[in-house]
């Protein structure tokens, strides 16, 4: 549907539309089309920040609209998107694409490493873009923070990209949990054998390599205090660096925890206290424990009680629930949600193995109607968003407190065994951890 005022842009028109939702979010099936979703003439220009590794499948998720731009600063990792999209136009820093492109885009896809995401997504939301990131959403509380306010501010659509939050599994837990099937939960389990800690290398960093000609170091760094190049940082290994990633607790909260941060309405925790096993090492280097296990207090929530929600990392083990069978083997990443009369255990994204435990509870249990609305997937959500409809299920509102629960645990890494205090802002028996909810960025740079 064109708009009306012929003096009003289509870039306009569809911030417009989007800024309805706050007040509606039921809108009518003659604005926006068959299954709530506007006729394919009616496409979005989006453009991509990052066209490598994880980008290909966040472009491939909104390739039914206009793709008008992709950016990367890596040619080499771009290369095989580049060459499917040759038409497509080029940039290797997102600032200039948006400035040039300004009133081409309507929608900004983010998927770049960790450390670069507010930057770029924050320059997109002052420009009125619609804006879909990559998970976590961004390196620091204070980036999430400012990143949510903007994105209400500017009224625009926002999608968090931990894609299980779409699939049918997470609906069907939650309507379990909300059903009683196991109880009142006051315990969780998390667990994740990844781990991406990186001491072998930490003597390399002071090395210094040739940049390969394919790559922009320095945009490459963005925000992050300059370093030597090296290969064992990017592409593929930046996750286990503190100055770029968030560690395997970043990159899988808003999988593992994502379920139970829904069913239970877990918000903010009251304390936060990591076990690191490594504390010499965490505290001075640019790395990650092996094998952290930390614990979450929540507090009580409408009618439901504390929860103690306790993240195992690098293959550490909780010691096994009463209820479950011994034949039964604990997930390598996912959790156990233990009930007053019984658990659920479910894998990484709440997806598949999903199950009651004991088995003979499962048996016994008539599970309830469908009650929480499908998904249409996790784009095509953002996508309804962008042009009007209701809003994506993982927006920044949803979206940034549950990256929170990661980097609160980051920080508490780094203070072994000491539980921090949180008040929601600032930790209130720690002030020197209070130093790490915004590091500063290098000269050039801010939000």
């Amino acid at each position: 549907m064109p708009p009306a005022n012929p003096t009003l842009s289509r870039r306009d028109f569809l911030r417009q539309t989007s800024a309805t939702v706050g007040m509606f979010t039921i809108v009518p099936g003659h604005v926006l089309g068959q299954n709530g979703v506007q006729p394919p003439s009616e496409k979005l220009n989006i453009a991509c920040i990052g066209a490598g590794g994880q980008a290909r499948a966040n472009i491939n998720g909104v390739r039914g609209e206009n793709i008008v731009a992709l950016c990367d600063v890596d040619d080499k990792r771009a290369a095989e998107t580049y060459q499917e999209m040759p038409q497509v136009k080029k940039y290797r820093d997102f600032r200039r694409m948006l400035d040039e492109m300004d009133k081409d885009i309507d929608a900004v896809v983010v998927s770049t490493p960790d450390h670069t995401h507010a930057v770029a997504l924050m320059r997109a939301i002052q420009m009125g873009k619609h804006v879909y990131s990559e998970k976590p959403l961004a390196h620091s509380i204070q980036e999430v923070r400012a990143l949510r306010q903007a994105a209400r501010e500017h009224k625009v659509a926002t999608q968090l990209g931990n894609q299980g939050h779409s699939f049918g599994s997470i609906r069907r837990f939650c309507e379990w949990i909300q059903d009683g099937a196991i109880g009142p939960v006051r315990r969780i389990q998390a667990l994740c054998s990844s781990s991406y800690a990186r001491y072998d290398e930490l003597a390399k960093v002071q090395e210094t390599h040739p940049v390969p000609a394919e790559l922009d170091w320095d945009l490459w760094l963005g925000p992050a205090h300059r370093r030597p190049y090296h290969p064992m940082y990017c592409p593929g290994s930046w996750r286990g660096w503190t100055p770029f990633g968030t560690g395997a607790i970043g990159d899988w909260t808003c999988h593992v925890i994502d379920p139970v941060f829904w069913a239970l309405k877990l918000a903010t925790p009251k304390t936060i206290r990591a076990q690191t096993f490594e504390y010499h090492a965490v505290k001075q280097a640019d790395t990650f424990p092996r094998t952290p296990i930390v614990h979450y207090e929540f507090p009580a929530r409408d009618n439901l009680p504390p929860v103690l929600l306790s993240w195992y990392g690098g293959g550490q083990k909780p010691r096994r629930p009463r209820f479950l069978e011994p034949d039964r083997k604990l997930p390598e990443i996912g959790a156990l949600v233990l009930g007053q009369t019984s658990g659920i255990m479910y894998g990484s994204h709440g997806a598949g193995d999903c199950r009651i435990f004991p088995e003979s509870a499962m048996k016994d249990y008539k599970q309830p109607s469908e009650s929480i609305p499908r998904s249409p997937g996790h784009h095509a959500e953002w996508i309804r968003a962008c042009k009007g409809g209701q809003p994506a299920g993982s927006h920044f509102e949803y979206g940034g407190p549950l990256t929170e629960i990661a980097l609160l645990g980051v920080i508490a890494m780094k203070f072994k065994d000491r539980k921090l205090e949180w008040d929601g802002n600032q930790f209130t028996n720690c002030p020197e951890a209070n130093e790490y909810l915004h590091p500063p960025y290098r000269e050039g740079w801010s939000l």
